[in-house]
């Protein structure tokens, strides 16, 4: 489990083709320092496993499932993704519950700049939208954020100059591509209400 708060705003070194999906090298010398192969480490919001640990760089393996269905797919050398380590018995949570699995892509729809705040607007699948209201919790990029408003088929998010700065987010312009993972809560409610035959809105 993770809490939605990027310790790492990480530069990608390499992507090695391998078969069956690509091995991704991350360089991020403090984080290197202190972790070790087996631990468990979320890549924009993605829940990978470190399978090498050579100098200042973490390696990871990516199979294409995960590939097709994060923008993990569409790294490069240069980028920068969130990195952020999995809790700990004890940790204290200061986002939410996010479980480093990703339950959809979204794109920048719309960003409203207000000298160093932003608006941001993700398009999404309707099924997703189902499991928002505002005021609730999401996480994109791996990043634990306040639903503001929520559409059919978008939602909004406010973000401050400090998250703008420290991850992948301040980077992020209309068409770009973002991981989604709804809150594991709203997805527990939804099961619910349709296991009771409730119908759900939308």
């Amino acid at each position: 489990m993770f809490t939605g708060l990027v310790q790492s705003l990480a530069e990608v070194a390499q992507l090695v083709a391998e078969p069956g999906g690509v091995r991704l090298v991350v360089r991020e010398p403090q984080m290197a320092a202190a972790t070790e192969i087996g631990a468990s480490i979320a890549n924009n919001g993605c829940c990978l496993t470190v399978v090498e640990v050579e100098g200042d760089s973490i390696s990871f393996q990516a199979g294409e499932e995960t590939l097709s269905r994060t923008n993990l797919g569409e790294l490069k050398p240069g980028d920068r993704l969130n990195l952020e380590t999995s809790l700990r018995m004890g940790d204290e949570i200061g986002g939410h519950l996010v479980t480093g699995h990703i339950d959809g892509l979204a794109t920048v729809d719309e960003r409203i700049d207000d000298a160093e705040w932003s608006t941001m607007w993700f398009r999404v699948p309707r099924r997703l939208t189902k499991q928002m209201a505002s005021k609730g919790s999401v996480a994109v990029d791996g990043v634990s954020l306040t639903l503001v408003d929520v559409e059919d088929e978008r939602f909004s998010v406010a973000l401050i100059p400090h998250t703008l700065s420290v991850t992948t987010l301040g980077l992020r312009n209309v068409g770009d591509t973002v991981n989604i993972e709804t809150d594991v809560l709203a997805k527990y409610v939804e099961r619910q209400l349709e296991g009771s035959g409730t119908p759900t809105s939308g």
